[in-house]
């Protein structure tokens, strides 16, 4: 069996369902998901949606969140797609545009996710090194592939790819382009238009960062009518429950919640990178709702991890040679980012190693 699925099996093997224990006081900084509550008209929307319709069957078309959607992005419901978190739109992209033996180009470090769902097709991943800071070469990318995923910004460093790199990307390329921007609203611009002109890119995002709506698992796609067609040739027939979909509209609807989140979340990213910048860290730049660092030298990241974990305070460690000496901290609130720098002095001391 592959190596690249293995991990994930041995995850899967030692889970247990069942409630997780609770730690009183605990900081969770490791799984990307927003320090601050969705929009107040999620919860009205929702309150009002608790009604005897609970016994129907939802609208497999997400047609009214669809509407809103491609309202936003001056395009048709025909250019939208909606699905069970933006992960279940990658699997389904995979069912659409890759068959066995296809050939499915990634880059790498990236999202852990593309290679098990390419394993899962049977088809063939080719994987395109980044560079030493991750950059981002075009010509590394085969034009006769079937799916190319790139994610913008990437995980887990947070780094970011120009939108004309990725027009130049898109040109070269034969097959589909998926670029999975699930932290894009984080960054100093995306590529929601990019379909538009290329009809062989679709764009994906995620309602979990952003909106705040982790626990609802609603993600939508932009892409020409005969990709957005493919993927609803592949899908389940009710992806979205009903409770999911009028939530994320709720939320989409508030646009001006959304920025404002998104202000205090770029904020608070750029005075943490600034103070780890202090304590003689390397930081990568970083345009999504995280930051990737490198512990000063001497200092092991999986053991500032653990240090982290004592205080009560959870990051993310990825094993591995390219991705084993960094730490990956997602952005919570100011309180919260206070917390993990103190802890952080209790180690190391600005101006030393």
């Amino acid at each position: 069996m592959s190596s690249l699925v293995l991990p994930h099996i041995r995850k899967l093997a030692a889970y247990v369902p069942g409630e997780q224990p609770k730690i009183p006081g605990l900081i969770k900084l490791n799984t990307n998901e927003n320090p601050y509550p969705p929009s107040p008209r999620v919860f009205r929307a929702l309150k009002q949606a608790i009604d005897p319709r609970l016994r129907l069957y939802p609208d497999p078309a997400s047609l009214s969140l669809r509407k809103a959607i491609a309202a936003h992005f001056h395009c048709g419901t025909e250019n939208v797609f909606v699905g069970n978190g933006s992960d279940e739109i990658l699997s389904l992209a995979l069912r659409a545009f890759a068959g066995e033996k296809c050939r499915v180009i990634f880059p790498a470090p990236s999202y852990s996710l593309y290679p098990v769902l390419v394993q899962i097709q049977n088809a063939r991943p080719l994987v395109v090194e980044l560079g030493a800071d991750y950059t981002f070469s075009v010509e590394k990318f085969r034009p006769n592939a079937s799916l190319s995923f790139i994610a913008n910004p990437n995980a887990p460093s947070g780094t970011f790819i120009h939108k004309r790199i990725l027009a130049r990307l898109a040109r070269r390329l034969k097959g589909v382009l998926l670029i999975d921007e699930a932290y894009a609203d984080f960054a100093r611009e995306n590529c929601a238009t990019l379909f538009k002109t290329f009809s062989n890119v679709l764009v994906t995002r995620s309602f979990s960062k952003s909106y705040s709506l982790a626990g609802m698992r609603v993600g939508f796609a932009l892409g020409s009518r005969a990709l957005i067609n493919a993927l609803f040739k592949v899908k389940d027939s009710y992806n979205v429950d009903r409770l999911a979909q009028i939530a994320a509209e709720a939320a989409f609807r508030d646009q001006p919640y959304l920025r404002r989140n998104v202000r205090r979340i770029r904020g608070t990213r750029e005075r943490l990178s600034k103070s780890l910048l202090a304590h003689d860290w390397e930081v990568l730049p970083s345009e999504a709702n995280f930051v990737f660092a490198r512990p000063p030298e001497g200092m092991r990241a999986i053991d500032v991890f653990r240090h982290f974990r004592c205080h009560k305070v959870l990051v993310r460690h990825f094993p591995g040679k390219r991705t084993g000496a960094w730490l990956r901290i997602s952005i919570g609130t100011d309180k919260e980012i206070d917390f993990l720098l103190k802890a952080l002095q209790s180690i190391c001391r600005p101006g030393k190693r």
